[in-house]
């Protein structure tokens, strides 16, 4: 019995061969030379049915006819076996030039031909009007394979005809079709998020019943949201999306509630670094922001913005043209914010720091407050690990109702005390190891015990 990845590289492998008979078989066709088949719709795709993988997977989700499967395998061919166009480097001798019609353009680096909608027309069409003015009408951006960007149509230069747009695969398409893994961009300039995780369990959430009632309202909506807007017929009322505000003070869940919602929803999480979004200059903003947007789009992504304040805090008063451009970005991140299909979550220490435009438009807007004293004594129970000990006299209730702290500073004392117990060569957690380190947690917010 082939392995998953195996039986889907067989598929693949036999994809590619009927690719390669279609194309033959076109060449031959336009050229007037003898061919066993008389239109490139006599020649037999393989049957998915037959085969399993990730591939076959995707064209029986979304029901590819033979035309869709041609333009999909085309997509692949310059990962897969670039040397096959290279019959279409060959010279028109009247023009001495490679045929026009034939697409395909060469990159700047990759030294085969990357194909192009002229490429996938004259494969489909060869140079019968009717067929081709057909192909026109059905790939079009509104096509399962480019809907949700799957495949991109991308023009080099801006006034040249929609048939020169190259036609790539997107990573996460190659990374799960042709690899059967979920592709996770890599944090940098072009995409300034880093996904986020957790190893923690929804039970070591530690909130008020009333914000758990929010955080599962929240769940719901991942989980119903779209049944909900087709079969009650809401899609063309509501946007997909939806998004919520986090506030409270540092520490106090705010980043570990949206990992535990990802985890339990099967969302990757996002987190979006602002220092590498925010800029100084006229519309360089929006450009990084787009730039996670257009990532994020179609891969039911959790986007997590921390400390919001920095991208989506309150307008200001117009006094120059900076401030008018300044309130003009804002309502551009508003407006992208509203049309992603996704969950956002915007967080701040503080509820009046965010503008009210945004506000208005949150579906939840959630308080983190500090834990009471019985919170903060499950916090620190469930933090300390089950292998320590506590000295004789060490009542973590006493602690509890002393020292008002959140889960984010019960974690770093626990991170001390363990460290100091653990430089002892022992197990025990002393009174004085807790104090310190809540004495050092005061001291960051200038605070003393």
């Amino acid at each position: 019995m082939l392995n998953k990845q195996a039986e889907n590289s067989a598929f693949i492998e036999s994809e590619l061969k009927w690719f390669t008979e279609v194309l033959n078989t076109r060449l031959k066709i336009y050229f007037d030379h003898e061919s066993k088949f008389s239109s490139i719709g006599e020649i037999p795709a393989p049957d998915p049915e037959a085969h399993s993988g990730g591939y076959k997977d995707f064209i029986i989700a979304n029901q590819l006819n033979q035309a869709d499967r041609i333009c999909l395998m085309m997509a692949f061919i310059p990962l897969l076996k670039p040397q096959l166009f290279d019959c279409f480097n060959i010279k028109n001798a009247n023009t001495d030039q490679r045929f026009t019609e034939f697409g395909c353009v060469r990159g700047n680096h990759h030294n085969g031909l990357i194909p192009t909608y002229e490429t996938l027309l004259f494969i489909l069409s060869g140079d019968i009007i009717q067929e081709r003015l057909k192909f026109i009408g059905y790939f079009n951006h509104q096509h399962v394979l480019f809907r949700n960007k799957n495949l991109n149509m991308e023009l080099q230069y801006e006034g040249e005809p929609l048939h020169s747009a190259l036609i790539i695969p997107s990573m996460d398409l190659t990374e799960s079709l042709l690899k059967g893994e979920k592709y996770s961009p890599e944090f940098s300039l072009k995409f300034p998020a880093r996904k986020i995780t957790t190893e923690q369990r929804w039970d070591e959430l530690v909130l008020d019943d009333s914000v758990m009632t929010q955080i599962n309202e929240i769940k719901s909506w991942i989980e119903l949201g779209d049944k909900m807007l087709d079969e009650w017929n809401l899609r063309r009322k509501m946007k997909p999306g939806y998004r919520s505000l986090f506030y409270g003070p540092s520490g106090s869940g705010k980043t570990f509630t949206a990992n535990l919602i990802g985890k339990y929803t099967n969302r990757d999480v996002y987190c979006v670094d602002l220092s590498m979004v925010v800029s100084k200059y006229i519309g360089e903003t929006e450009k990084n922001l787009s730039k996670i947007f257009e990532g994020a789009e179609h891969k039911n992504w959790i986007l997590f913005f921390d400390e919001a304040d920095a991208l989506f805090g309150k307008r200001t008063n117009i006094k120059d043209s900076h401030d008018r451009y300044a309130n003009q970005e804002v309502s551009y991140l508003l407006q992208r914010v509203e049309d992603y299909n996704g969950l956002v979550v915007l967080s701040t220490n503080l509820k009046a720091n965010i503008d009210d435009a945004f506000a208005r438009r949150f579906q939840s807007v959630i308080h983190f407050p500090m834990p009471n004293a019985e919170q903060r004594e499950r916090l620190w129970i469930n933090t300390f690990s089950e292998k320590t000990v506590f000295e004789k006299g060490l009542i973590l209730r006493e602690i509890a109702e002393k020292y008002e702290v959140t889960g984010g500073a019960i974690l770093n004392v626990v991170r001390y005390c363990s460290l100091m117990a653990m430089s002892r060569n022992n197990n025990i957690i002393l009174h004085t190891d807790i104090i310190n380190g809540i004495r050092k947690e005061f001291q960051k917010e200038g605070k003393t015990i």
